[in-house]
């Protein structure tokens, strides 16, 4: 019976152990809010594998628009934002519901466009010229029309074009309420215009006769940015294991591995981590 009872005993404190490091393993997690384009692009598919090999923290993605994105961490619904609208990620600083930003990558938009450009535009390389054209031509024009970084970007570009879009809308812009991808299909399906971000537009398969008509314009420019959200605001962050993927994305080894990233020899984002002011 002692024996049994001894037997017993050390069961339960393995069963105990055993139930410990199993609750352990599973809250080392992490939810990442971030763009529908780091997720659409494979940008993440190539990076977390990296990520949870190096710490072991498994990493879970909510895709969604920047706005979003960040509306999510106000909830305290995420541990880490990654998303592409500084002005939006500077508001949400000044807020409190940020530690600090870091700046991480950046890439480009383009205007996509019909391979028949009926706007007449294709070549440019001044994009406010272009939206002008569209506009006035009435051209099929996609939307994304969801506060996401691309579409926070398209709306700022309206703005240097001297459009009211608000105004000037009409049965030829259609906003979608979608991220880039699904916003990508419904312009291949409609041969209309749309203001893409190049990763996404570089992975997407479902092209039809659309193609880059307008690139290299420097309000083209499209940086991304990395914050832990504040757990002193949000007491259910998880502090050290989102700056654990705040720290891997910025130092030199999650650096390297977003510019290995490429597609078909094409190197989607670019880092810049270390630079001033980005």
């Amino acid at each position: 019976m002692v024996v049994n009872r001894r037997s017993f005993a050390i069961g339960l404190v393995a069963l105990i152990a055993f139930s410990v490091t199993s609750t352990q393993a599973q809250d080392r997690f992490i939810t990442v809010a971030s763009t529908t384009s780091t997720e659409q692009s494979g940008l993440f598919s190539h990076l977390l594998p990296r990520f949870e090999q190096k710490t072991g923290i498994k990493v879970r993605v909510v895709a969604v628009g920047t706005g979003q994105a960040l509306d999510l961490a106000r909830r305290g619904d995420a541990d880490v934002v990654f998303v592409h609208a500084r002005s939006a990620e500077e508001k949400f600083l000044a807020e409190g519901h940020g530690v600090k930003r870091f700046p991480v990558m950046y890439n480009d938009f383009v205007l996509v466009g019909p391979k028949n450009d009926s706007a007449k535009i294709g070549g440019s390389k001044d994009i406010t010229e272009a939206l002008k054209k569209v506009e006035t031509a009435k051209a099929p024009f996609v939307s994304r029309g969801d506060k996401s970084g691309t579409h926070l970007a398209e709306l700022d570009l309206w703005k240097a074009a001297r459009v009211d879009i608000g105004k000037a809308k009409g049965p030829w812009y259609r906003d979608t309420g979608q991220g880039m991808g699904p916003a990508l299909n419904t312009a291949a399906s409609m041969n209309a215009y749309i203001l893409a971000d190049r990763g996404t537009w570089l992975s997407f398969k479902n092209r039809g006769d659309l193609a880059i008509l307008v690139e290299g314009d420097k309000r083209l420019f499209n940086q991304y940015g990395v914050m832990l959200v504040n757990p002193a605001r949000h007491p259910s962050v998880k502090r050290d294991l989102g700056q654990a993927f705040v720290d891997w994305v910025i130092s030199p080894e999650g650096q390297k591995a977003i510019a290995e990233y490429k597609i078909n020899g094409e190197q989607l984002f670019f880092p810049n981590a270390g630079q001033p002011g980005a």
